[in-house]
C-alpha cells in the first residue's frame, strides 16, 4: 500500500485515473460490498496513512503472499531518471500486517477513495484475503502485484538498493524515508519484519 489517495502506489500520475477508476473490476467489488462492512488490509503506507476512519482495526496475517520492496516507482518516491520502490504483496510466504474494518455506511466511499489510490494504472491486483480477528476470520481487500507485472522489480543487488536509498526522490519524498516510515509503524504494531530490517541496512 501506498502514498496518498490522489496517486498511484507505484508512482504513476493520478490524472490516468479516468479510465481504470471507474472501470468495471471496480463496479464488481462494489457490488460486493454493496451493504456490507469494508474489511482493508494494510501492510505499508496504510499503516501510518490509512486516510479512512476505522471502526476496528487488528493486527493479523495473510498467506500465500508476502510484503516486499519490489515495485518500481517513478513518480512518488523516484523519478524516471532515479527510480525508487514502494511496497508490493507478492505470491508466497505470509505477511503480517493490520486489518481494518469500515462501517457499511461508509464503505463505498473508501472503496472507491482506495481504488483512486491504489489503481489508476491497473497494476495492482486487487484481491480479497481472509484474515483472522478476534471474532472470526473476515475477507479482506488488498492490493497485490504478480510478478508478470513490468513494475515488478525482480531481485535486487546490494549496489541498487544502497543508490536507491541514497538518491531516488519524488513528489512524495525519498524511498528511504517511505521504507523506514513502514518499518517504525510495524515496529509499533509489534510486528517484526526481518527482511525488511536487512534491506535497511543498505540505507545507513
Amino acid at each position: 500500500m501506498t502514498d496518498t489517495l490522489a496517486a498511484t502506489a507505484q508512482g504513476e500520475p493520478a490524472d490516468s485515473r479516468s479510465t481504470a477508476y471507474q472501470g468495471p473490476l471496480l463496479d464488481q467489488f462494489r457490488a460486493q460490498t454493496a451493504g456490507q462492512d469494508l474489511w482493508v488490509f494494510g501492510y505499508a503506507s496504510l499503516l501510518w496513512r490509512p486516510e479512512f476512519e476505522a471502526e476496528e482495526q487488528y493486527t493479523t496475517r495473510v498467506w500465500g503472499w508476502h510484503r516486499a520492496l519490489k515495485m518500481w516507482s517513478r513518480l512518488n518516491r523516484g523519478s524516471p531518471e532515479c527510480p525508487g520502490l514502494v511496497f508490493a504483496l507478492l505470491p508466497g510466504g505470509s505477511c503480517q500486517g493490520v486489518v481494518y474494518r469500515v462501517h457499511k455506511t461508509q464503505a463505498d466511499e473508501v472503496l472507491t477513495r482506495l481504488w483512486a489510490r491504489e489503481m489508476p494504472m491497473d497494476v495492482y491486483t486487487p484481491n480479497w484475503l481472509p484474515c483472522a480477528t478476534p471474532h472470526g476470520p473476515v475477507k479482506a481487500l488488498a492490493f497485490t502485484l504478480h510478478r508478470s507485472s513490468p513494475s515488478f522489480t525482480g531481485d535486487l543487488p546490494a549496489e541498487t538498493y544502497q543508490q536507491i536509498f541514497r538518491q531516488a526522490s519524488g513528489r512524495f519524498g525519498t524511498t528511504r524515508d517511505y521504507a523506514q516510515l513502514t518499518y517504525q509503524s510495524l515496529q509499533e504494531h509489534g510486528i517484526e519484519d526481518r527482511a525488511l530490517a536487512a534491506l535497511l541496512r543498505h540505507a545507513n
